[in-house]
């Protein structure tokens, strides 16, 4: 047993999450992640900028639109009664779970995307490279969290 984690500690879930949070299906999973016990859980959403904004190092909407993201989700989570906090991230978001693991001790990483259709993350291989780099367990919570729903073939 580690000395710096008493045995009847909560579990300690980092949360990547862009535009999909705060979602049913993010929660529903941190919730059958806790261990019946809740959790302390870390919610990071990377601020994600236009590449015309980021050249010109304008990162005020993007950090703005992150707060506002990560606001709605901890107080969800807390509603839900989790010990939640968030932070903005990187925009890459590797390197945003590389800064939140150097603060927050976590259990299991979640990551948080939408469809692959709809997901640059998943186009940039995130999961799997998030498991390869931190070797910690990754969970991958499909969210259709904001989309648009698809329009019938008519």
């Amino acid at each position: 047993m580690d000395a710096d984690r008493p045995s009847e500690a909560r579990r300690q879930l980092l949360v990547i999450a862009n535009r999909t949070c705060p979602c049913a299906e993010l929660h529903e999973e941190i919730a059958s992640r806790s261990g019946g016990a809740g959790a302390e859980v870390m919610v990071v959403a990377p601020a994600l900028n236009s590449r015309l904004r980021h050249y010109v190092s304008d990162s005020d909407e993007a950090a703005a639109n992150a707060t506002e993201r990560l606001d709605a989700a901890v107080t969800d989570l807390e509603n839900r009664g989790f010990q939640a906090r968030g932070e903005i991230g990187d925009a890459d978001p590797l390197q945003a779970i590389d800064d939140a693991l150097h603060g927050f001790r976590a259990d299991e990483l979640i990551i948080s995307t939408y469809p692959p259709s709809h997901s640059n993350w998943l186009e940039k291989d995130l999961v799997a490279r998030a498991r390869e780099q931190h070797g910690l367990p990754v969970t991958h919570v499909v969210s259709h969290y904001g989309l648009e729903p698809e329009a019938e073939p008519g």
